[in-house]
């Protein structure tokens, strides 16, 4: 008996199906999340959530948010989140860089910029690894 998982971001529903496991990047640690699981409600990092059905698995990228456990269901509230296959390469290349320049141009005044400068610094770096880490394998794992 599969687990309905929905992974929602601010503006879309970016994964909606069923998984043997998911598995969420917790900020006490990876937590593997199968049927008749415990309620649970719990806070995410930035970090790669795996969905994983009949051997085959997806990833997302997560930047926070909150996941809501039952035993039937996982729901995953994010700040932003994305299908690794989905990512494009390019544009985060091009955030990471402005981030980055405005980084070094010194340290904003106001501490809200600051804090989002390094959020999106953040959320690049996430992005641009998934893909360098998942999507080659996905590639491959098709292939084979």
């Amino acid at each position: 008996m599969p687990i309905r998982c929905e992974i929602v971001s601010q503006d879309r529903v970016v994964f909606s199906g069923d998984a043997d496991i998911v598995i969420l990047p917790g900020v006490e640690g990876e937590m593997g999340i199968l049927p008749n699981h415990a309620p649970l409600l719990t806070a995410l990092r930035y970090g790669i959530i795996v969905v994983r059905k009949q051997g085959e698995e997806q990833y997302f990228t997560v930047a926070g948010g909150v996941a809501e456990v039952q035993p039937d269901q996982v729901t995953v509230l994010a700040d932003a989140a994305e299908n690794v296959m989905e990512i494009n390469v390019q544009r985060a290349e091009a955030a990471k860089r402005r981030a980055e320049e405005r980084l070094k141009a010194g340290v904003p005044q106001d501490s809200d910029e600051y804090f989002e400068l390094q959020a999106a610094l953040r959320r690049s770096n996430l992005r641009l690894e998934a893909v360098q880490r998942y999507r080659q394998r996905m590639q491959r794992e098709r292939r084979e």
